[in-house]
C-alpha cells in the first residue's frame, strides 16, 4: 500500500492571512447580536461547562447561541488524539468531573432547551472511553429537561460493548462523523478508521433501530467528486438517517490547510444526490456543521420517516 500523501500546511504571517483575505463572498456573513447570545453566553459559564462551538471554533457560535442553543463538550477540553482538522487541545486530558452530568442537564434547563446535542473529546485514556459518562449525561438531561437528546460520539475504538452503554440511555440521535473520504482518513484523522467508523453506525442501527443515526463529512481537503459519492454510498449502506456536509474551513496555521473552497451550488448537488439515496434528512451547505440547525433535522427527519406497520 502506498503512504498516504501529506496535505500541506501554509505558515501564514502574524500580521495578515491570505486564507482569510481569498475567502469567497458566500463565506462571509453577518454575526447576529442578541440578548439571548448573552444569555447562553452565561449559563455555560455559570456552570464551568465546555462547548465545541468555542474549543472547535465553529463559525455558526455566533447564530447558534442567539438561538439558545449550544453542543455541550463533555469529558474534559483535552483531546487524546491529533486530528489535523481539529482545533480542539490535544494532550493528556484532566480527571472525570462527576457532577458534569448535573451541571449539564442545569444548562439545559436554564436555557429551555427541547432538543440537546452532547459530544465529547476522544478520550482513550478512560478504560470505557468516557461511555457511561455520556450514559450519565443523557439520563441527566432527560430527567431534567425531557428534551431530545443527540450525541456526538467518538469512536470508542469500535467496542460495541462501550456503544452498548451510551445505547443504554436511548439517545435520540446518535452521531458519529467519518469527517472525510476514505482515502485522506489518516491524514484527517490520524489515529482513527473510517472502517471502524462505519462499523459503528451500523452497529447502533443494528442493535437499536429505533435510534435515528447521523453522521458527517467535510468538503475541501482535497477530496474527489467520485470519493464523495463513494463515501455517502457507505454511510446509506451503514444505515445512516441524517447526513451533514460543510466546508472545511482551517482554524489556524497549524491546522490542514483548504485545498478548495466548494461552490455553494456544489453542495445543493451533493445533497440531492444524498436525498435520491435515501437519507431522511440532509444539510449540506458551506456553514452547516454536525449539529447545526440538530432540532430542524430531527424534526424533518422523524416527520418523513414512514410510519411502522401496526
Amino acid at each position: 500500500m502506498q503512504p498516504m500523501p501529506v496535505l500541506p500546511i501554509i505558515e501564514v504571517p502574524a500580521d495578515e492571512s491570505p486564507l482569510r483575505r481569498r475567502l469567497p463572498t458566500w463565506l462571509k456573513r453577518r454575526i447576529p447580536a442578541d440578548g439571548y447570545f448573552a444569555k447562553t453566553e452565561k449559563a455555560i459559564d455559570d456552570l464551568g461547562l465546555e462547548t465545541v462551538c468555542t474549543e472547535a471554533k465553529c463559525p455558526n457560535r455566533s447564530e447558534c447561541w442567539s438561538r439558545q442553543t449550544a453542543t455541550f463538550m463533555i469529558l474534559g477540553r483535552v483531546c487524546t488524539r491529533p486530528c489535523g482538522f481539529c482545533a480542539v487541545e490535544r494532550g493528556h486530558p484532566e480527571p472525570l468531573a462527576l457532577d458534569e452530568p448535573s451541571r449539564v442537564a442545569e444548562a439545559c434547563e436554564r436555557l429551555g432547551l427541547k432538543h440537546v446535542v452532547i459530544t465529547s473529546v476522544t478520550r482513550d485514556d478512560l478504560s470505557d472511553g468516557g461511555a457511561d459518562h455520556f450514559r450519565q449525561c443523557i439520563l441527566a438531561v432527560r430527567q431534567r429537561t425531557g428534551a431530545k437528546v443527540e450525541v456526538l460520539t467518538p469512536d470508542f475504538d469500535g467496542k460495541r460493548e462501550l456503544i452498548d452503554i451510551v445505547l443504554e440511555a436511548q439517545p435520540d440521535v446518535f452521531n458519529h462523523n467519518v469527517e472525510t473520504v476514505a482515502r485522506l482518513q489518516r491524514v484527517v484523522r490520524r489515529r482513527s478508521s473510517y472502517e471502524v467508523s462505519l462499523a459503528v453506525l451500523r452497529y447502533v442501527k443494528e442493535a437499536s433501530p429505533q435510534t435515528i443515526t447521523k453522521s458527517g463529512i467535510m468538503l475541501g481537503l482535497g477530496e474527489s467528486n467520485d470519493e464523495v459519492i463513494q463515501t455517502l454510498a457507505d454511510l446509506r449502506g451503514a444505515g445512516v438517517d441524517l447526513l451533514t456536509v460543510g466546508q472545511y474551513l482551517q482554524p489556524s496555521p497549524k491546522h490542514l490547510a483548504v485545498e478548495r473552497f466548494v461552490h455553494p451550488d456544489e453542495f445543493q448537488q451533493i445533497g440531492n444526490l444524498a436525498e435520491q439515496m435515501g437519507f431522511a434528512h440532509v444539510a449540506s451547505a458551506p456553514f452547516v456543521r454536525s449539529s447545526y440547525h440538530a432540532d430542524e433535522a430531527w424534526l424533518l427527519a422523524t416527520r418523513s420517516s414512514p410510519e411502522e406497520p401496526k
